[in-house]
């Protein structure tokens, strides 16, 4: 955990990134005071890729023409 004050945290935001790897927890403060705390976001999932996603999608029995010339003319 690292204290940063108001002005000290302006000249951080460049790296936040990196100070929040290695300090894993920044307390900013004003006036000596905690007025907020920052932590790394944990346990995000990256997204899989595309291809991934479409692999696992089930393949339509009618193709999607079909169904926007269905949808069309319904209206």
């Amino acid at each position: 955990m690292r204290e940063v004050s108001v002005r000290e945290l302006r000249t951080v935001l460049a790296r936040l990134d990196d100070v929040l790897a290695r300090e894993r927890k920044l307390v900013v403060t004003r006036h000596g005071k905690a007025i907020a705390q920052l932590l790394p976001v944990e346990g995000k999932a990256p997204m899989p890729p595309h291809a991934d996603l479409r692999r696992r999608m089930p393949r339509q029995e009618v193709g999607s023409e079909v169904l926007v010339r269905e949808d069309r003319d319904g209206r």
